[in-house]
């Protein structure tokens, strides 16, 4: 239908100096985890404020391995959200915990924190809490509730690399904080995640679990007194991550005007006349990781993404999806979750979309996207 090219609803943007970044690091003999890793690891730190940083190759394990460091095991409940990549939940179950569920926020699609506070039992330990599209949750509510419980915080940044609080970059403060480098976040180094900490100590024992619980000494001294596993991450990835970071500050505010810009498009009465949600209008404090709609039920009772998803890729619009609720997927029904036990996350599991939002795009890519959804919403 459309004439125009297709437009994704994400797009990594590599540049020619971190290309020849990354030949040169195929040229040095050094492609494994070296000089490039613990430089990017030392501009994460001083990005952080100093805290200490150790890179991954994925987000996800940085999650698991925050879990361990904190003593979390079987036994022990962590609480999540249901909306999110079912790795945040698999990792909880991967260290022999419970995965315990609270409902989140219709507004912000957040955990919703006074539900957190209701789920708490003794045997809770941890909260993992997700920043859904680069919004964070309530930070001064979370560690306040966190001490009061005397509770672990994991937050799950993955998405929010340039996302603040009060001024405060997301990472700077708190508890563990973990972030991911894949493909479609804001920055990428293809694949990749890091990990930011409280203190030398932990940050040691993130480097065992990092590479099979190793420790080295002197010339040949070797010994392991944790299991670890193979999750570090390569010269090859870091250096794509030290090129893209280099660009962080441009990348959060282009992404924070595209943002702006889709509110403009679709204007003040676009929810009163479609019936869609728009995602709650934080300019301060989101990096805009994505542009995201919960759309309305279809009158007839039929599944209303599908049919919206293939009508907009029929205009040229490319659609995502993020995320499912995860307590309705096979293995969490099989540990007990249904339907109506989360009601919020079900309706915006069922019919929550990601719009076009990637690095090089341009005001008419924004006009053109909601050009097509109202279209399809008529």
């Amino acid at each position: 239908m459309s004439q125009q090219p297709f437009l994704p609803f994400a797009k990594p943007t590599i540049d020619e100096a971190t290309i020849a970044a990354v030949g040169d690091v195929l040229r040095s003999g050094w492609i494994t985890s070296g000089p490039k890793v613990q430089a990017f690891e030392a501009q994460l730190s001083e990005y952080f404020g100093g805290r200490p940083v150790r890179t991954f190759n994925s987000g996800t394990c940085t999650m698991e391995i925050a879990l361990r460091i904190a003593g979390i095991g079987a036994g022990d409940e962590v609480i999540t959200t249901p909306i999110s990549w079912v790795a945040t939940a698999n990792v909880i179950i991967e260290t022999g915990a419970t995965p315990v569920f609270a409902d989140i926020d219709p507004v912000t699609r957040n955990i919703d924190l006074a539900q957190v506070e209701a789920a708490i039992t003794p045997r809770t330990k941890a909260i993992i809490p997700v920043y859904l599209s680069g919004l964070p949750v309530d930070m001064d509510r979370l560690y306040a509730l966190a001490k009061k419980h005397n509770l672990r915080v994991v937050e799950d940044a993955a998405q929010a690399l340039g996302s603040s609080w009060n001024g405060q970059r997301i990472g700077a403060f708190g508890d563990f904080a973990s972030f991911s480098f894949q493909a479609n976040k804001n920055i990428t180094s293809s694949e990749g995640g890091c990990l930011v900490l409280n203190n030398a100590e932990e940050a040691r024992l993130a480097e065992k679990y990092r590479l099979q619980g190793v420790t080295r000494s002197g010339f040949d001294g070797l010994d392991v007194d944790v299991l670890g596993g193979k999750f570090n991450m390569t010269d090859v990835a870091a250096a794509i991550g030290l090129g893209q970071f280099a660009h962080i500050e441009a990348i959060t505010a282009h992404r924070r005007e595209l943002a702006q810009y889709y509110f403009t498009c679709f204007g003040s009465d676009f929810e009163a006349k479609h019936g869609a949600q728009l995602p709650v209008p934080d300019f301060a404090n989101s990096n805009w990781h994505m542009f995201q709609l919960v759309l309305p039920e279809r009158q007839d009772g039929k599944p209303a993404r599908p049919a919206f998803m293939e009508q907009m890729q029929e205009r040229g619009i490319g659609i995502g999806y993020h995320y499912p609720a995860i307590h309705l997927l096979s293995m969490y029904r099989a540990r007990g979750f249904k339907e109506g036990m989360f009601p919020v996350a079900e309706k915006v599991g069922r019919l929550i979309v990601s719009l076009p939002m990637f690095n090089v795009m341009t005001k008419n890519d924004v006009e053109r996207a909601v050009s097509a959804v109202k279209s399809v919403l008529q």
